[in-house]
Order: C-alpha cells, then structure tokens, then sequence
C-alpha cells in the first residue's frame, strides 16, 4: 500500500513537471515570435522612415534634422559616359559613400532642355543616394530637344544592363519619370532587357501618347470607362507638340527661326523668343503669337488634324495593348492635378498592367507632375510615404 501511495503522489509531481517545462517552451515560442514581429516591425517602419527622408531632401536639399541624419548618407556624384548603340551616352553616377554593395537604381529624366542638370532630377538623385542606392541618371538627347520617340528606349534599357554589370549586386531599380515613364515601360517589354529590372516606379507616366496628346489640344481627358471630362490642359505640352512637328505648322523658309523662337519659349525665355519673331513669315508670325500668347485654342483644329495624321508613330511609342506580356513589377504614381500628362493615364495603366505585376497604384494630391506637394494635407503625405516605403522595400 504504501508503495503504491508513493506512486501515485509520484506521477502527479512528474506530470506537473512536464507541463512547466511545456509552458515554458510555449513562452519562449511566444517571446520569439514577438520578437520576429517586432524585428518585421522595426525593419517595416524603418522604410517608412527612408521613405519620409528622401521626400524631405527632394524638397528642400538643405534640410536637416534627427531623421534626416539617420538615414541620409554622404553622396559622391561624377560624370561618366555609357557606351550605347555604338555613340556615348553622358550619364552622372551618384554613389553613396559607406555603404559596400548599394542596389542600383535608373533615375530617367523627362522632356527638360537641362536634361540630367534639371535641378530637381539631381535633388531626387541625390536624395536617393543619399538613401543608400547607387543612382545613374543617363541623359536622353531626344527628351532634352523635347522630342518623344523610340531612340530614348535603348539608352534606357542599356542604361540598367551597364548599371547592374557595374554594381554586381543585381537587378536594379528604374524610376521613370514624366514623359520618360511610358518609355521606360516599353524599355521593360523588352526581353533584353527585362531581366535587369527588379522593380519600375512611373511618375505622372502616359499609357497612350495619341490620347494624352488630344487631351493636350482639347482640355478633355478620356477615362477607361469611355467617359470624358473637363481637365485643364498646361499649354507648354500642346507646344511640345508643335515643336516636335514643326514642319506641319510652318513653312521650311520658316523652320530655322520657327524652331529657335519656340525653343526659347520652352526654355522659359520669351523676350529671346520674340526677338526672333521678325524673322518669319506673317502667316508664320501669327502661329508663333498664337504660341506664345498661350491660345491653344485657335491651333485646335490643326492639333487634332496632325495628331490623326501621327496615329501610328504615336501608338508605336505607346505602352496601351501591349503590356500582357509585362513581367516587371510596377510601381504607379500620379499627382490628381497634373496638367501636362493627366492622372487619367494612371487609370489606364493600371488597368492593362497585369494584376501580378502591379504592386502599388497611387494618384494624389500630394504629388503634382514631377514634385511632391508642399501643401497637401497630413494624411495624403503618409499616404505619399507609404507608396515610396512600399517601393523602397521591394528595391532595396
């Protein structure tokens, strides 16, 4: 009996012991998980950080503080030129200092004369490499004569080829911006050159070049649903337009000084633009003043006759029904304001981008067409930090 009564007090002290070491085992499972959802939250949050940093410094280069020291680096930025088609591309390469294999990022500027010096393209690259990304901003001769057409696609595509070979850490990162974003998705088409894309951010990018061009010449942007509306258009894109077709509109007498006064003009130099003014025809000279006074109106029925007429070119450099074969992941972003390429495009695109590969959409105010906003409300800049942390994770 007595033995019995010893193993029967026994076997409760074994089991008690069992379930002890059970529940200690259950909280150590408890505290490492808690631990890997924090060290997921830190790591998670710490992108939102980069993210809030990066979108200060592209607005005011100067800015400091204790975020912007944490996460900004020291950024050394050189001239180097890109072997491309068998011509030299000039190209600037932003690397930041300290950190031993950066990821790379291709940063494309848009239709701007200053090309790869546009004041706010480098702020952006510096402020990305400052970040912790090697940046190469290559220049695209045709965007800076403010021309859009298929020979910017190539220097793009190679531009990633010659970055990722440079770094030998991988796929890079392709942020297009404006009008070079729509080339920058039919660069990413391209099975050569693909494979060296990890992630594309399109920043007020065009799905349809002929659609945004007729919204250019007509104040009315179409939605994927077949629906039209009111949007003011910016007058500066209509003369693109014409400044890229400039034989349609003028005379070849007239084509040299057509092509200098409207360039001045774009280049924000009107008194240069009209001194030139003498030196056209009068038919010619009432075009121009047409331009300059911004009455895009009165060159409405020319616009939409010429646009008719470069349908197809305009298709070709065009992503719209082509992007089923897309395989990159894609980042889209638009300011709800832009006048130049309407936020209606980003509609658009997120439409025909494959579900799969269309990991973010945002169309905002706190975005305009190439800038953050300054006065946007608390709640869109998160919104604004949020899609940039999104991006920056999947890049990094």
């Amino acid at each position: 009996m007595n033995l019995r009564a010893t193993r029967q007090t026994a076997k409760p002290a074994a089991s008690l012991k069992s379930k002890v070491q059970f529940f200690n085992f259950k909280n150590y499972l408890v505290l490492l998980l808690l631990a890997i959802l924090a060290g997921i939250g830190v790591n998670h949050f710490r992108f939102d950080i980069r993210a809030y940093s990066l979108l200060i410094r592209f607005l005011d280069p100067k800015a400091s503080g204790l975020i912007v020291r944490l996460e900004a680096h020291a950024v050394d930025a050189r001239e180097v030129t890109l072997p491309i088609m068998s011509s030299s591309v000039r190209a600037r390469l932003y690397m930041p200092r300290g950190v031993a294999n950066p990821p790379g990022m291709v940063l494309v500027h848009g239709i701007h004369h200053l090309g790869i010096d546009e004041p706010r393209l480098v702020s952006f690259a510096q402020s990305a490499a400052g970040d912790g990304f090697a940046v190469l901003t290559p220049e695209l001769a045709a965007l800076a004569d403010y021309h859009v057409d298929a020979s910017s696609i190539p220097t793009i595509g190679e531009s990633t080829v010659w970055l990722q070979q440079r770094l030998g850490t991988g796929s890079v990162s392709v942020v297009g911006v404006s009008f070079a974003g729509g080339l920058s998705l039919l660069a990413a088409l391209d099975p050569r050159y693909a494979p060296h894309i990890r992630a594309l951010l399109l920043m007020g990018a065009y799905d349809d070049l002929g659609r945004v061009s007729r919204f250019l010449a007509t104040d009315q942007a179409e939605l994927p649903d077949g629906r039209w509306e009111p949007y003011k258009a910016h007058d500066y894109g209509a003369a693109v337009f014409v400044y890229s077709h400039l034989d349609q509109f003028f005379p070849t007498s007239d084509l040299t000084a057509a092509h200098d006064a409207l360039r001045d003009w774009l280049w924000e130099e009107p008194e240069d633009a009209k001194a030139l003014l003498p030196r056209l025809s009068p038919a010619s000279q009432q075009t121009m003043n047409i331009l300059l006074a911004r009455q895009i109106d009165r060159l409405r029925p020319k616009l939409l006759e010429e646009i008719q007429a470069d349908q197809s070119q305009l298709a070709a450099i065009s992503s719209e029904g082509k992007l089923t074969g897309l395989r990159v992941p894609v980042f889209v972003l638009h300011g709800s304001t832009d006048d130049i390429i309407p936020s209606t495009e980003s509609l658009w695109l997120e439409k025909e981008i494959p579900r799969p590969y269309l990991k973010a959409a945002l169309i905002t105010p706190a975005f305009s067409h190439v800038d953050p906003e300054k006065d946007a409300t608390l709640g869109e800049k998160l919104q604004l930090v949020g899609f940039l942390a999104r991006f920056l994770r999947f890049s990094d």
